[in-house]
C-alpha cells in the first residue's frame, strides 16, 4: 500500500510563510542599507592619491577623450548597471513612489553583486514622465555599463524599453518584462518534461497581464506555444476579439490587443475561473494572494496540471492548497517554497555575460540562450516534481547562463568585444566567486555586521 502522507501544518506553513516580512522590519534599519561604495584600487600610502587623483588620472582621461573605447578598460564602466525605477509598480504593492520603492532596487543592487559579480546602483526617479524617463537614462548611461529598468508601470514600461533600446549606446532591459519571462520560460519547459506534454500541445491561462505576463506570453509563444490554445486574462476579464475597450486603446496597449487576435480561438469569456477551465497550465502573474486563485478553480484543470503562481509578495494561491486541489506541479516567486520562479535566477548571470561581451543590448535569441542553460542544469541535477530549476545558492548556474548569452551574442555580432563560451565560462565564474567570497570574507571579520 503507498505510504499515507502526513497531514499539513498550516499554521506551521503560514508562520514560515510570514517570517521573511518579519526579519525584513528588523534588519533593514539594523543596516541601513543592503549595498555601500568601496575601494578596489590599492592605497599603501598618501602617495597613490596622486596616480588615482590628480595629477596622475589626467593621463586615462586624455586617453579616453582620443579613444572613448577605453573608458571601459581604465572606469568601472565596464561592469556596472543602473537599477532604474520611479516606483509606479513595485512587487504586488503598485504605486508607492520612489522613496518606497528603494529598498527592492537595493535588494536588486545586492543580487546583482552575490550573484552575478556586477556592481549595481539604484536610481530612483522622482517622476513619472515616460518621456523624462527616457531622457534620464540617456543622460546617464556615460558612467553605466547597463541599464535594468525596474518597477514601472505599464503601457508606459514597453514604451520606455522599446526606446531607450532603441536609442541606446548601452544595453538596457527591464527585468519585470525579459528576465522574469526567461527564467518562467525555463521552468515551464522543465515542468512540461515531468507531465510528459509538450509546449506546443498544452493550453496555458495567463492570469494577469501586466509587463511581467505580456513579456512571458510573448516568450512563450515564440518557444513553440499555441497562442490559439491559450488565454490572457486582465482586471476585466478573457482577452477576445470582442473586447472593445481595449480596441479603442489598441494603440497604447499594443501587446494586449495583439493578444485578443491572436490568442483564445474559441472566444472564451469570463474571468480567471473561466479562463483555467480545462487548461493544462497557469501562469498568474497578477493580484497578491492568497484568494486571487481559488482551489476548486484549480480541480477544473486538465490531467497533470503545472501552477505557477507568482504574484509577490504573496502568492495568488498557497502552494500546498494548488497541490491539495490537485496540480502537480507548483512555482512561486518566493524563495521560501520549492520551485522558485523567479527573475533573480537570470538578470545576474544574463548581464554578466552581456557586459563581459559588451553586447549591445540584449535580444530574445539571448533570452533563450539563458533559459536553456537555466533548464539544462536542473534536468542534468535531476528533475522533481519539487525541483524545476536550480536554487540561487546552486550558484554554478550563474555562470553557464553567462557564457550561454555570449555565445549568443558573439553569434548574432552584437559583441564588441567577442569571447568563446569557454573563456567565459572561465571568466564569469571567477568574477563571481570573487563577490561570493569577498562577502563571506567581510562577513567573517565583521566588516558586514552580524545582527544576532
Amino acid at each position: 500500500m503507498p505510504k499515507e502522507e502526513a497531514p499539513l501544518d498550516i499554521e506551521a506553513l503560514l508562520a514560515k510563510a510570514k517570517k521573511p516580512s518579519a526579519d525584513a522590519m528588523r534588519l533593514h534599519p539594523f543596516y541601513r542599507g543592503k549595498v555601500e561604495v568601496a575601494l578596489k584600487a590599492r592605497v599603501k600610502d598618501f602617495n597613490d592619491f596622486a596616480i588615482w587623483y590628480t595629477p596622475g588620472v589626467a593621463a586615462p582621461c586624455r586617453a579616453i577623450a582620443e579613444d572613448p573605447e577605453l573608458v571601459y578598460e581604465h572606469t568601472h564602466k565596464w561592469n556596472t548597471v543602473a537599477v532604474v525605477s520611479d516606483g509606479t509598480r513595485v512587487l504586488g504593492l503598485g504605486d508607492i513612489g520612489p522613496k518606497a520603492g528603494l529598498p527592492v532596487m537595493e535588494g536588486k543592487a545586492l543580487l546583482f553583486k552575490y550573484l552575478g559579480g556586477v556592481d549595481a546602483w539604484p536610481i530612483m526617479l522622482d517622476t513619472k514622465d515616460p518621456e523624462k524617463i527616457i531622457e534620464t537614462v540617456l543622460m546617464i548611461q556615460p558612467g553605466f555599463g547597463g541599464v535594468n529598468l525596474e518597477d514601472i508601470s505599464q503601457p508606459k514600461c514597453f514604451h520606455v524599453l522599446d526606446t531607450t533600446r532603441a536609442r541606446a549606446e548601452i544595453p538596457v532591459w527591464h527585468d519585470d518584462q525579459q528576465g522574469t519571462a526567461t527564467v518562467t520560460l525555463a521552468g515551464l519547459l522543465n515542468a512540461l518534461k515531468i507531465v510528459d506534454k509538450k509546449l506546443e500541445d498544452v493550453s496555458i491561462a495567463f492570469i494577469g497581464s501586466g509587463a511581467s505576463n505580456v513579456a512571458i506570453a510573448r516568450l512563450v509563444f515564440a518557444a513553440g506555444a499555441n497562442p490559439a490554445a491559450c488565454r490572457v486574462v486582465d482586471s476585466k476579464g478573457i482577452l477576445h476579439k470582442d473586447r472593445a475597450d481595449l480596441e479603442k486603446r489598441k494603440d497604447e496597449y499594443v501587446d494586449k490587443w495583439n493578444f485578443c487576435l491572436k490568442t483564445n480561438q474559441e472566444g472564451r469569456t469570463g474571468n480567471i475561473e473561466d479562463a483555467m477551465r480545462g487548461a493544462d497550465v497557469v501562469i498568474a502573474l497578477s493580484k497578491p494572494g492568497p484568494g486571487t486563485i481559488l482551489p476548486e478553480w484549480v480541480k477544473g484543470m486538465a490531467k497533470d496540471s503545472i501552477v505557477f503562481a507568482c504574484a509577490n509578495p504573496v502568492p495568488e494561491i498557497w502552494p500546498w492548497e494548488a497541490k491539495e486541489a490537485g496540480a502537480t506541479i507548483v512555482a512561486t516567486g518566493r524563495s521560501d517554497f520549492p520551485n522558485q520562479v523567479n527573475n533573480s535566477l537570470g538578470f545576474p548571470g544574463i548581464f554578466r555575460g552581456t557586459l563581459d561581451v559588451r553586447a549591445s543590448t540584449i535580444t530574445d535569441t539571448m533570452c533563450f540562450a539563458a533559459a536553456e542553460a537555466l533548464a539544462g542544469m536542473a534536468v542534468e541535477k535531476g528533475l522533481d516534481h519539487d525541483y524545476i530549476l536550480p536554487n540561487m545558492d546552486e550558484w554554478e548556474v550563474f555562470p553557464r547562463e553567462a557564457a550561454a548569452v555570449a555565445a549568443k551574442a558573439v553569434e548574432e555580432g552584437i559583441a564588441r568585444k567577442p569571447m568563446t563560451y569557454e573563456e567565459e565560462l572561465k571568466n564569469a565564474e571567477a568574477i563571481i566567486r570573487r563577490a561570493r567570497n569577498l562577502t563571506q570574507e567581510m562577513m567573517k571579520e565583521g566588516f558586514i555586521a552580524a545582527s544576532d
